[in-house]
């Protein structure tokens, strides 16, 4: 298994790095697909609106990989379009305009630079007991996404849940848990990348996939700020974008806690606030180049437990990638031909994992002690329960359902609302809960 210490042969780590580019890839680009085709991008606006996402994307996560002064968690951080912003961006986009969408991102972006100090002194509110129990539902919340994905992409669709689909996803697993099993060194490292190719050359035995998305992609594309709108400001869209970005840290903070226990790095406040403001530039880059916020990926966590590769190198490869792809679309394109089903499969294997990790967490935690295991079982269950059942916080105000009905979120309330109600003030619940 590498550390830190030991660095990889550079086509090892590049092969490592498309796998993470892979299990992010189609989350990534689905927010500018969703909210370009509500706002009724034309096919040029929306071609651009990809291409300079991807590159974006490479370009945020390198904030996150470079520690600086201020900025940089220096943690394998993926960052990505953040999927809770599709609802809020599509009603701003729609009512007050396209460009206010961009100055809501801005100013949410420099919300998090000016607050990712204050927000870091909440460290230690996350003791393993909130901790546990926030990667447990990420990992679980994610497995909605695999499946949706395995059935074929769109719930809505007619072909959703046709037997090919299931078929396909089921190789996909299978041929990923062969080779995690019977693989050696490498190859086993890179087994959820194997098996979405492998996955996708059986699709295409089945008429599954498609080149025309490669022949009709662009050959080079250069990002330009303010592109497809000048930002306006609106303190309405603006509020309702940091409460965006605010769920976005709460998440973050899950991930950073997910990654540091993965890699034996011991998280310091001045850490956490690195990992802040490299989000918040990243947001504001998202509002001047007129794409959207992005968020650390959860998703990428799985492939850092799967691989057992812990050093950063695989990901400065995936960010390179990144903005490889978003500056020549025709090679961004061949992403895209990967059957959702394929996607799904190796989800499936990946945002399983993210769960176990969680309950190793709490594994390590006194449950028999009465706080400890409310406050796990009950926050477990708020976040479970309010992602199934959206729609029993239907009347409350809208800004507040935005960010309610996030299971996540409403983990992270509960667990730390518990801990403290029933363990003590932050002191005292660190070293009962260690």
């Amino acid at each position: 298994m590498e550390t830190p210490n030991h660095p990889l042969p550079k086509f090892q780590a590049l092969l490592l790095g498309l796998q993470h580019v892979l299990a992010m890839y189609a989350g990534s680009i689905l927010v500018p697909l969703l909210i370009g085709t509500a706002l009724h991008f034309n096919s040029t606006q929306l071609a651009y609106l990809i291409s300079v996402d991807i590159f974006c994307t490479g370009l945020a996560t390198l904030f996150q990989l470079k520690q600086t002064p201020i900025t940089g968690i220096a943690l394998p951080v993926v960052l990505g379009s953040s999927i809770q912003a599709v609802s809020p961006l599509i009603n701003i986009g729609s009512s007050l305009g396209w460009g206010a969408m961009y100055g809501a991102t801005i100013v949410a972006g420099l919300f998090v630079i000016l607050i990712a100090g204050t927000f870091a002194r909440l460290r230690a509110f996350f003791p393993p007991v909130v901790t546990g129990s926030l990667i447990t539902v990420i990992g679980l919340s994610l497995i909605p996404i695999a499946l949706q994905n395995w059935g074929g992409g769109s719930l809505t669709a007619k072909s959703f849940g046709e037997w090919q689909n299931l078929l396909i996803g089921f190789v996909t697993i299978v041929l990923t848990l062969l080779l995690m099993k019977l693989a050696k060194g490498f190859l086993k490292a890179i087994a959820v990348l194997m098996g979405i190719i492998l996955g996708t050359l059986f699709a295409a035995v089945l008429g599954r996939v498609s080149l025309t998305p490669v022949a009709d992609a662009a050959w080079f594309h250069l990002p330009q700020p303010f592109f497809l709108g000048t930002p306006t400001f609106s303190w309405s869209a603006s509020l309702t974008m940091i409460i965006i970005v605010l769920t976005a840290m709460v998440e973050a903070t899950g991930v950073y806690f997910a990654l540091a226990d993965l890699t034996g790095k011991k998280l310091e406040q001045k850490d956490l606030a690195r990992g802040y403001r490299a989000e918040g530039f990243a947001v504001v880059l998202s509002g001047i180049f007129n794409t959207f916020p992005y968020s650390t990926f959860s998703q990428n966590v799985a492939v850092v437990r799967l691989s057992g590769v812990k050093t950063k190198q695989p990901i400065y490869y995936a960010a390179c990638l990144l903005l490889v792809l978003g500056l020549l679309p025709k090679f961004g394109a061949l992403a895209t031909i990967i059957p959702s089903a394929v996607l799904g499969g190796a989800m499936m294997v990946m945002f399983s994992t993210i769960a176990i990790q969680g309950l190793q967490i709490l594994g390590k935690v006194n449950l028999n002690k009465e706080g400890n295991l409310l406050t796990a079982g009950l926050s477990i269950g708020a976040g479970l329960g309010i992602s199934s059942v959206p729609t029993l916080l239907a009347h409350l105000p809208e800004q507040l359902q935005m960010v309610m009905t996030n299971g996540v979120v409403m983990t992270t309330v509960v667990a730390v609302g518990l801990n403290l109600l029933l363990n003590g003030w932050p002191k005292a619940a660190q070293a009962d809960n260690a």
